[in-house]
């Protein structure tokens, strides 16, 4: 990644460690005492560590693995701790994290795309991962700040409104993970041949796959999961 500039893989981990701050932010409003808030601060820096030394130590580069190296022990284990905060710490953990708190997450998504423009720019991921291609995402950062004022007026969330944010923001996401899965050098690319999506393979950028998605991704599934159950605040 010598051919990126520095700036970018600055402002990227600064975007990182922001979206962890949300969480921790939110883990504390929750209340640190609980056992799910104290595994969680037990495990975030150690994955952090785990990702930084695969990816630093060139793990990820292996493009000929089936499925690629980075899905199996970087975003598997991810989604599996997020499958288990949902089976066991629903009401004592997630029901207690603030939907505003939530919302405000999102916001990263704005310092995020620009980073992944940059990096086209320098012909480290394809177009089509930008918002200058298939990628709608900056939208949904930009809505998170919007929202903030408009759907949380007088101390109530409006629910219609932030069901519609989640669910639209979901979509936008689920988009471009797809379009970054088939974009990914491995045997199952299909996707920007030209100029395929290298930047993930390498530090810091495999923090997006393996942090900052699973982050956002769970904080659109914990703010529906809030507001169908109506424990919103």
């Amino acid at each position: 990644m010598e051919s990126v500039p520095g700036y970018v893989s600055i402002v990227f981990i600064l975007t990182t460690f922001v979206t962890v701050g949300f969480l921790l932010h939110a883990t504390k409003a929750a209340g640190i005492q609980s056992w799910a808030a104290k595994l969680l601060l037990f495990l975030l820096p150690l994955w952090i560590i785990f990702q930084s030394i695969l990816s630093m130590g060139g793990f990820y580069n292996d493009v000929d693995s089936t499925p690629p190296r980075i899905f199996i022990f970087g975003v598997v284990p991810a989604l599996a701790l997020i499958a288990v905060y949902f089976l066991f710490f629903r009401s004592s953990f997630i029901g207690r994290l603030p939907l505003k708190l939530l919302t405000t997450i999102h916001s990263v998504r704005i310092p995020v795309e620009l980073v992944l423009y940059w990096l086209f720019l320098n012909q480290q991921i394809p177009e089509i991962m930008t918002f200058s291609g298939w990628n709608f995402d900056i939208l949904t950062g930009i809505l998170a700040i919007v929202l903030l004022f408009v759907a949380f007026r007088g101390g109530s969330a409006n629910r219609p409104i932030l069901i519609a944010f989640n669910v639209i923001g979901l979509f936008f996401l689920a988009l471009i993970v797809i379009i970054a899965f088939l974009s990914t050098p491995s045997p199952l690319q299909s996707l920007a041949f030209e100029q395929p999506n290298r930047a993930v393979l390498f530090f810091p950028y495999s923090f997006l796959p393996t942090i900052v998605v699973p982050i956002i991704l769970f904080s659109h599934l914990a703010s529906l999961w809030k507001l169908a159950t109506e424990k919103a605040k």
